[in-house]
């Protein structure tokens, strides 16, 4: 494909804007279709990044036949219906992290995707963001391997906001959301599938409806292991913090910087063409349907992550 790759964005909340900045830096992609709710702010947003088509209905969008590719930054609960409609359509797509929120729903999107023939990719950013394909170079080369992952997932989040500090429309989940970054990138990064895994959370919110605090143990088939705490209830410092323990070192990823035990900061700027994760991300869709291969966390090679899920989620509720 040699041509403008024309883009339907779906949700132009906080992490469709990353999305829509990080497109501005690549050749060759245009959006040229925004989905979102509420029309008034969807309209203000696409006047801001140039945008001629706007819509509250994402089926409008997969109408238009010069949309290629879409991306799905809508709320967790919609990911996969929408996934599977957008392949339906005949479009590539690449869905925000969670695939889904059921295991059943993950396989049916890599079914279709494998029948389709066309580029089905998921949001899995700690797959490209510099600091941990630093990493991943050194495990490639035999320099380094993972003898054990320690990972903080912290937020202050008692009432449904997002990211902007703007009320939700739907409710964020601790494993089928932010416990999905880790699981798929400690088995990708060990490069051994997950053979055993354990969890236990705390209260369930009154309000929300969910768990507040939850800790998980991973083990990986060349047995390398994974510690992973996760909390709603954090008062600082936020986000997720990586501190990988190797046989010759330990690193420690925080987003794209990355520093080694002794906080000694590692210079990590020319891993890619950019410091931005998630353009990194979007880079690697757009060359995967100009190529015509499977990208990099192609939704066949997450599905494992949300296998491990769904055991936990069960474990859990027993």
């Amino acid at each position: 494909m040699s041509k403008t790759i024309k883009v339907a964005l779906a949700g132009a909340g906080a992490f469709g804007i990353k999305h829509l900045d990080g497109i501005k830096n690549i050749d060759g992609v245009e959006v040229v279709s925004l989905i979102s709710r509420d029309l008034d702010k969807t309209k203000e947003v696409a006047a801001r990044y140039g945008i001629g088509h706007v819509t509250t209905e994402l089926a409008e969008s997969l109408a238009l036949p010069q949309v290629d590719a879409v991306i799905l930054c809508t709320p967790t609960q919609m990911h996969a219906a929408q996934a599977k409609a957008c392949l339906q359509a005949g479009k590539h797509v690449q869905v925000e992290i969670p695939l889904c929120d059921n295991l059943a729903a993950g396989e049916e999107i890599v079914a279709l995707q494998q029948k389709s023939g066309l580029v089905a990719m998921c949001g899995h950013t700690r797959r490209f963001n510099p600091s941990h394909q630093y990493v991943h170079q050194k495990i490639a080369a035999g320099e380094f391997n993972i003898q054990q992952m320690d990972v903080q997932t912290y937020f202050f989040r008692r009432t449904n906001m997002n990211a902007l500090g703007q009320p939700r429309s739907w409710t964020d989940h601790l494993l089928w959301h932010h416990a999905a970054h880790t699981v798929d990138l400690f088995a990708y990064q060990a490069g051994s599938p997950i053979v055993k895994a354990n969890a236990v959370q705390g209260p369930i919110h009154p309000a929300l409806g969910i768990a507040m605090d939850m800790s998980i143990q991973l083990k990986a088939a060349n047995g390398a292991i994974c510690t992973l705490s996760l909390s709603f209830n954090n008062d600082g410092p936020l986000g997720t913090f990586f501190r990988y323990i190797g046989d010759r070192g330990t690193y420690i990823a925080r987003y794209d910087d990355l520093v080694n035990g002794k906080e000694e900061k590692i210079d990590v700027s020319q891993v890619d063409v950019s410091m931005n994760g998630i353009e990194l991300q979007d880079r690697e869709f757009f060359a995967a349907i100009r190529e015509g291969r499977e990208p990099n966390a192609s939704v066949a090679q997450v599905l494992p992550c949300y296998q491990v899920l769904q055991q936990l989620e069960r474990q859990l509720a027993e």
